[in-house]
């Protein structure tokens, strides 16, 4: 299974947000589009940084709740690896997140599946 097969079942878009929105602004847009994490960017095209629920719980931790009027940029990871379309899941299993990879593994089986009862009810 490639990424490919990944982004064509969950869909090609991508939220983003400037890394000068407040980490409060980042929590309202992980729950408006129910997901975990968002790239950040401040043009809308290239990549500055991912922040995820995981980087708001340690910084709530280690500096309170003022945090959530910081800037996502005080707190998310700059350093962000990419792939392409045609890289397996199989290498990429610590980026993509594992319920896709196992959602993809599901729809995997159930095709083979499918294709044996086809061809033992032939």
């Amino acid at each position: 299974m490639r990424i490919a097969d990944v982004i064509r079942r969950k869909g090609d878009e991508v939220v983003t947000l400037r890394s000068d929105a407040t980490v409060r602004r980042l929590l309202e847009v992980l729950e408006q589009h129910h997901i975990g994490a968002v790239v950040v960017s401040d043009d809308g095209s290239t990549v500055s940084g991912i922040v995820s629920e995981r980087d708001v719980v340690r910084h709530l931790h280690t500096d309170g709740v003022g945090v959530l009027e910081q800037p996502v940029a005080m707190i998310m990871t700059s350093d962000v690896h990419t792939c392409s379309p045609q890289d397996g899941i199989e290498d990429l299993a610590a980026i993509v997140s594992i319920g896709d990879i196992v959602k993809g593994r599901i729809d995997e089986l159930q095709t083979e599946r499918d294709h044996l009862v086809g061809y033992i009810q032939q």
